[in-house]
This record gives C-alpha cells, structure tokens and sequence, in this order.
C-alpha cells in the first residue's frame, strides 16, 4: 500500500488527507465491519463522534485491526448535552474509555452553539495533557467563527465543514486561510446528490481518467486542500474512494470543476432554531 498523503496543520501535526466517515452507520456491528474493511483498503484516518452513538465499534475495529494505534488518526467530536468546561472534560474521558484509545489525534466542537468557550478551555486543556494531539470546530460559519473564536487562546486546527463542488465554502475558505485552519468535508459527495454525480463536466472527467464520479469528485477537492471524509458500507466502494492519487486535473479541469460552485449546501448553521433542534434531536447520555 502506498503511503498516504498528509495536510499540515498549524499545530505542527500531519493529518491523513482523505478519512472514511462513519456517521449514520449503525452500532449493531455494521461501523464494527466498515471501519475493518477501511483499514484494510489503507485508510489510515477513521471519523467518529459522541453523536454517532458508534465510538465502542470504531474502537473494536481499531483494537482488532493489525493496524499499529500510532498509525491510524482518530477522531471524535463533543456533543451540544457536554459543552461546558467540567461536561466537556468528563465527555472527552467518556470517549476515550468507549473507544479504548489512551489518546485522541483530533477532537472536534461538533455544533458551534451555548458555551463553546468552556468547551474549548476542557480541550486545550486535554491536549496539553496529551488526551488529544489536535482540536478543532465543526459547522462553524463565517458568523459563528467571528462570534467565538478570536476569542480562543488556541486557534482550531480544523474547521469540519459541509463541503462539495456545488457548495465550495469560499468566504469561509478565505477567513480559515488567514490562521492558517484546514478545512475538512463532510458530505464531499453531496450525500449521494444525482445531479452532481451525473453532472456532464465530471461525467467527461471521470471517461477521460478511467475513474467514477465520485473519485473525480475526492480528488477535485483533495487537490483544493481540503480533507476528504467519504463514507459507505459498501467494501468495492470504501476501496475505489481511496483510489484518487494516481491521476491530477489540469488547471482547467480544476476550474471547470470550481464553476460548479452554487454557494448553496442543505445545513445552515446560522438558520434560527438549528440549536434547538440539534439540542433536541437526541440524547447522547440515554443509554448511560
């Protein structure tokens, strides 16, 4: 297997460039299954949150893999029920006791509302304790970044982002550049939208490169420098989605693909109601 490639991030640590997402993946043995066939594909960067309710099975794929821990990057995300500086804390423990890991290589504020600070101070405070190697944000917007993050003693490294070529995140894109914060995608497939994967400009990239729409698709948006999650249960699937590192559009293959740009995605984090709908959707300490 060759050697995956990396992105650097500000706080001195290499990422994997492309990771395989696991949200919406049950635990009742399927994350357990996908999160093995991953790491035998090569993904070397597996996803997960407090949300997904499936940290315990991405945790029993990682122990049983012969995968080395210092190999793969892991990471999980705080949900809204634990933000606050003592909830997060314990939260952070709570997540590495399911995983079964002695560290986390990021942790992510999962949605940007109620007391991020706190929850920030818990994670700067458990990465400088070596709980975890990177923190970062997620589904924080142009607005919500302004609202709390100049305030951060410690920059995100990342800011995990809907992100596909119909919705490209340029103002955000230009404001994570100034402190040099990487952004990474979920949904970089448009959650199965048919109209992108049949969109005519990657149809005739994808015939000319011998590759699908989807691997078309990762590869635009790695060669952007954005961090890459696919997701599937599918193993031919979770194989050809790694597959993207052997060919390289042109620049004008690569602006034909960033024409594509709508500036429209399906969340809108700064829509009114969005917290309390999240805060409401479920509890991730039900089963506790």
């Amino acid at each position: 297997m060759t050697k995956q490639p990396t992105i650097h991030l500000n706080d001195g640590n290499d990422i994997p460039a492309i990771g395989f997402g696991t949200f919406l993946i049950p635990n009742d043995g399927s994350t357990k299954q996908a999160v093995t066939a991953a790491l035998q594909a090569g993904y070397r960067h597996i996803d997960t949150a407090v949300a997904y309710f499936n940290e315990g099975e991405v945790g029993q794929a990682i122990a049983a893999s012969d995968v080395s821990r210092d190999q793969i990057w892991v990471t999980s995300k705080l949900w809204l029920q634990d933000y606050g500086y003592e909830a997060a804390k314990q939260a952070i423990d709570t997540s590495l006791t399911k995983l079964g890991l002695d560290y986390l290589d990021l942790y992510l504020i999962h949605q940007p509302y109620g007391d991020v600070p706190g929850a920030w101070r818990a994670m700067t405070e458990a990465q400088q304790a070596g709980k975890i190697k990177s923190i970062g944000v997620s589904n924080m917007t142009p607005k919500i970044w302004q609202k709390f993050v100049p305030d951060f003693a410690v920059k995100p490294a990342i800011n995990q982002v809907e992100f596909n070529p119909t919705f490209q995140q340029a103002p955000l894109r230009q404001l994570l550049a100034a402190d040099d914060v990487k952004l990474e995608a979920w949904g970089p497939l448009g959650q199965g939208d048919q109209g992108l994967l049949q969109n005519p400009v990657i149809t005739r990239l994808a015939a000319k490169y011998g590759k699908d729409a989807g691997q078309i698709i990762l590869r635009f948006e790695n060669q952007l420098g954005v961090i890459v999650l696919p997701k599937s249960v599918h193993a031919a699937r979770i194989k050809s989605n790694l597959d993207i590192f052997d060919f390289t559009l042109t620049a004008d293959e690569m602006a034909a693909m960033t024409a594509l740009d709508t500036g429209k995605g399906r969340h809108d984090p700064d829509a009114p109601g969005v917290q309390g709908m999240l805060l409401g959707a479920f509890d991730v300490h039900a089963n506790d």
